[in-house]
């Protein structure tokens, strides 16, 4: 059986647990909470070595396993596992991208599905890879960028400055604006979240024309099943997943952000904020280049306040993603002293 690949592209924060919530009531589509595999083993790769040799490839594909089955919102249950032989089976060839396209198809092969959608918005950093080897659809999900700041700014993760989160959801927009430029809507599906939230059916419906899925109306319920449940409460980020959908849950950066910090945004987004469609709060000033000495204290501020972020997490979530955490970090500490992990 043909296994088709969807990968959701644009930020975090922009509602993609929601639509992955919905997608996943539908039939013949495996939609996992993502581990985040590309983002967080790319950088990883020199400490495995030559994947051509045998041995460093298991030893690859073993970590990327044991990551999946840290997730902190278990695959299918807490005692999934992942054959380690069956999945170098899978592989094509000796590569990341190799590994996670079948850790996925191998999922969807148990789940008895004919597609399988990754939630992993940070991919679009890696479309040369996805196009070389999977060739998968598309979900370009985006929200206004102030409320995703405003969002990254009470979650346990991400960037925290206004001024590295306007540069990141810049970034990453631009990027899937282009590849919807480049592949069209045949490949590529635009969604609104606001739009999402004021008829969750039509786009719904939207999606499924395109992927050739069967639009069943139970997927608007989607916060009573299983799945809602065990993300809810799995970590702080994902409380409201367990919720019907918020339909006012936007322009929220209005009353919550400071006017400097809106401002900021602006003036790094401006632009792509109206090419998606989005009004400036302060049309007459315009998008501005940054200092070199701005840029550095921005960051510095951007590392203080993401360690004060950490500080602040409930020791509960700490726990849930301790063993990824600590898996990530024992791959980084071999890199520079041995290049090779064996």
């Amino acid at each position: 059986m043909k296994i088709v690949a969807t990968q959701m592209i644009g930020t975090q924060r922009s509602g993609s647990n929601l639509l992955r919530l919905m997608m996943s009531e539908l039939d013949n589509i495996s939609a996992p909470h993502p581990p985040h595999i590309l983002e967080r083993f790319m950088p990883l790769l020199p400490a495995f070595g030559d994947l051509t040799i045998p041995k460093n490839f298991y030893t690859l594909v073993d970590h990327v396993c044991l990551l999946v089955e840290y997730n902190p919102v278990p695959w299918k249950d807490e005692k999934f596992f992942l054959n380690r032989e069956e999945v170098i089976g899978h592989c094509k060839e000796p590569s990341l991208e190799e590994v996670a396209k079948s850790v996925y198809e191998i999922l969807a092969e148990k789940e008895g599905s004919s597609m399988w959608m990754c939630k992993s918005m940070a991919n679009i950093h890696y479309v040369d890879l996805l196009e070389k080897r999977i060739k998968p659809f598309y979900i370009h999900l985006y929200r206004d960028g102030r409320d995703v700041a405003l969002s990254f700014k009470k979650a346990i993760v991400g960037e925290k400055h206004i001024y590295s989160l306007a540069k990141q959801w810049q970034t990453e927009q631009e990027l899937s604006l282009a590849l919807y430029n480049r592949l069209g809507t045949e490949r590529v599906i635009q969604v609104k979240y606001e739009n999402l939230l004021a008829n969750p059916g039509f786009e719904l419906q939207k999606i499924c024309a395109t992927l050739g899925l069967l639009y069943k109306e139970a997927a608007l319920d989607f916060y009573k099943s299983e799945e809602s449940k065990k993300t809810a409460q799995s970590g702080k980020m994902w409380e409201n997943v367990e919720k019907p959908v918020i339909k006012n849950n936007f322009g929220k950066f209005k009353n919550e952000l400071t006017e400097e910090d809106i401002r900021l945004f602006e003036q790094v987004a401006g632009d792509t904020l109206l090419k998606l469609g989005y009004p400036l709060c302060f049309p007459e000033q315009q998008e501005r280049q940054f200092s070199e000495m701005e840029i550095n204290f921005f960051q510095m501020e951007n590392k203080r306040m993401k360690q004060d972020s950490m500080m602040k997490q409930k020791p509960e979530d700490i726990a849930k993603r301790k063993r990824q955490d600590d898996l990530l970090k024992k791959i980084k500490s071999i890199i520079p002293v041995e290049g090779i992990l064996g």
